[in-house]
């Protein structure tokens, strides 16, 4: 993972301390810049007020004000030929990298994140004589940056906004942000409104034209881009013509059906009477209906 420089601004603090109150000092920056995701070096050196120090040394780096501080790294050595073995490590992120025998007590931060933007302490303890323990009150800087991302881009409706496109992004500096719609037409004076902390956001409302709309974020890190399609749904002039040529088309099969049943009872009508027509019939009596009457 590649680590970023960090600005080479140093303040150099004389205090006093160790036996017969000779002077030393801290060397550290004040500011360090890191990208999200990568990795930054805090450096810190000092100046013991004794040639060497061959016996126990401690090396402490806190997080958000001196003395009082969280400790987010630690580690120790009771000798100089002893490594500095680390007993505090938050979240497995810090590293030292500096050799604290040769008064270099510099660390690294790994892989990043918006909540490691912070001001960060550094102190040595040499021994257990309270003179001989050193902690810069100044600190360090440590601001994270990031190149933008979008986040989220939809599209919605409501009576207000009509149909609207909405686009919300992140990055450090802030993005500015700006639309494209299908027709290449730039809408960079919308207005933008910061929704979380590093996240902008910008909306383009009344959407009239099908088609593609690209959200643009940009800050001084980079740029980025993304995409929504939109396609306004558009009714028929008469709602209920697709119903009127589903009801036309079935009555015209029922009356194609009944046509072929009345033609078919037809010829079966025709074809039974013929048949009768064959056969011999009994002569029909002159008095079927007649009354007998008393003469």
């Amino acid at each position: 993972m590649r680590t970023l420089l960090f600005l080479p601004v140093f303040f150099i603090i004389p205090l006093s301390g160790g036996v017969f109150g000779n002077s030393w000092s801290l060397q550290v920056s004040r500011d360090v810049s890191g990208e999200i995701g990568k990795a930054a070096s805090l450096p810190c050196s000092f100046s013991p007020p004794h040639k060497s120090h061959p016996g126990g040394l401690t090396v402490i780096w806190r997080v958000r004000q001196p003395y009082n501080g969280t400790v987010v790294f630690r580690c120790s050595s009771d000798h100089m030929n002893e490594p500095c073995k680390t007993t505090v490590n938050y979240m497995n992120k810090f590293r030292l990298i500096g050799n604290p025998r040769n008064n270099n007590i510099s660390i690294s931060i790994g892989n990043l994140t918006w909540e490691d933007s912070n001001r960060y302490y550094c102190r040595v303890e040499l021994s257990s004589d309270r003179h001989d323990k050193y902690e810069t009150k100044s600190g360090t800087w440590l601001h994270v940056s990031a190149p933008p991302r979008i986040v989220n881009i939809s599209v919605g409706f409501d009576h207000r906004r009509g149909y609207h496109a909405v686009c919300i992004a992140e990055g450090e500096p802030a993005p500015s942000l700006l639309w494209i719609d299908p027709q290449n037409h730039h809408h960079d004076k919308l207005p933008s409104s910061s929704t979380l902390k590093h996240q902008m956001s910008t909306e383009l409302h009344y959407l009239h034209q099908d088609g593609k709309y690209t959200c643009v974020a940009t800050n001084s890190h980079g740029r980025t881009e993304g995409t929504v399609f939109f396609f306004k749904f558009r009714p028929q002039p008469n709602n209920s013509s697709p119903y009127v040529a589903l009801w036309a088309a079935l009555g015209a099969k029922l009356l194609m059906l009944l046509l072929m049943f009345g033609a078919a009872s037809y010829y079966s009508k025709d074809t039974a009477e013929s048949k009768a027509d064959s056969f011999p019939r009994a002569q029909d009596s002159t008095y079927e209906n007649y009354t007998q009457r008393t003469p």
